[in-house]
């Protein structure tokens, strides 16, 4: 049995549409666990209504003892499911026919993860000419940087494999999740059978969180700070990549999101130059640090020296 795992938050305008994917597989040995992180829209009812079609569908909300955010809801999925093995969804994707059946055909008894490939659409199902890009000879050190992804949704876990983990999703981290969570499932170095067919839908919009980052969101903005950070520390511990490529990767993070900051002067400016000059600290780039300063303060003053960070 594959248990599906779906997250969800106020998607009744969307969610539908992911229930109806999975409907439609040709694989047809699968539990839908859905965990409502609180909605206030029509969820609830839109969900019911699947509940009665197919009692393969589940409807929980989040125990009221557990931190808000989709990640406890996958936590807590993950506790309640019963299938050998767990792929994790998103309210807005969607599944193509076949997905789950091509997927279940590359597991042997050694395989911990099938890993596919996906295509991207818009809103209105349009598709994105965008390429998936997720192969790698250097697995680790690619997806530390973001040559790499295998987003939330592409991959096929074992549960045995995800039962012998610390802990699944961080609860405190928002942004980058998925980021953390695949990257230290690979850490314990998982067998991986890649599957190239494009087996899911993946929604690009606005409301997503991998555009909160642009508009300065700061808990979010913090979030894949502290996300960068907390893989520097593990690196440092495991050796598993190039410690300076990820703290190189992380300075980058914040010019960006410094420069962002001071064309919008965002009240928030002060702590991303903090966080900065941190970074370039321990990277001994000290003529960085005199550039960064400088740029930051002729920026402040005269709308000048952009060029310099």
């Amino acid at each position: 049995m594959v248990s599906i795992i779906i997250p969800t938050y106020n998607r009744a305008h969307l969610i539908a549409e992911t229930l109806d994917s999975i409907l439609s597989q040709t694989y047809s040995n699968w539990e839908c666990i859905i965990v409502d992180d609180g909605s206030t829209d029509e969820t609830s009812n839109l969900v019911c209504e699947y509940i009665e079609k197919d009692n393969r569908f589940q409807y929980h909300k989040r125990p009221k003892d557990r931190i808000k955010g989709p990640n406890s809801c996958r936590n807590y999925g993950f506790e309640i499911c019963k299938g050998d093995y767990v792929k994790w969804f998103d309210s807005d994707d969607i599944l193509l026919p076949n997905a789950l059946e091509l997927a279940n055909n590359c597991f042997s008894k050694s395989t911990d993860v099938v890993v596919s490939s996906l295509e991207y659409i818009g809103f209105n199902k349009n598709k994105i000419p965008k390429k998936h890009v997720f192969l790698s000879q250097n697995v680790i050190q690619n997806y530390l940087t973001g040559k790499i992804t295998y987003y939330i949704c592409t991959p096929t876990w074992k549960k045995e494999f995800l039962k012998k983990q610390f802990y699944l999703f961080d609860e405190t981290i928002t942004n980058l999740d998925d980021w953390d969570f695949n990257l230290r499932m690979l850490y314990e170095e998982p067998n991986v059978i890649y599957l190239e067919q494009e087996l899911i839908q993946y929604r690009v919009h606005n409301t997503s969180l991998s555009h909160e980052i642009s508009k300065l969101n700061f808990e979010e903005v913090k979030s894949e700070l502290k996300a960068i950070k907390k893989h520097i520390l593990l690196i440092k511990n495991n050796n598993k990549a190039n410690l300076n490529i990820l703290k190189k990767r992380l300075k980058g993070r914040c010019k960006f999101i410094l420069r962002e900051a001071l064309v919008q002067n965002n009240k928030y400016k002060f702590y991303y130059l903090k966080e900065l000059l941190i970074i370039e600290f321990r990277l001994f780039s000290f003529f960085d640090i005199i550039k960064s300063i400088t740029g930051f303060t002729i920026y402040s003053l005269f709308k000048k020296g952009y060029r310099l960070l």
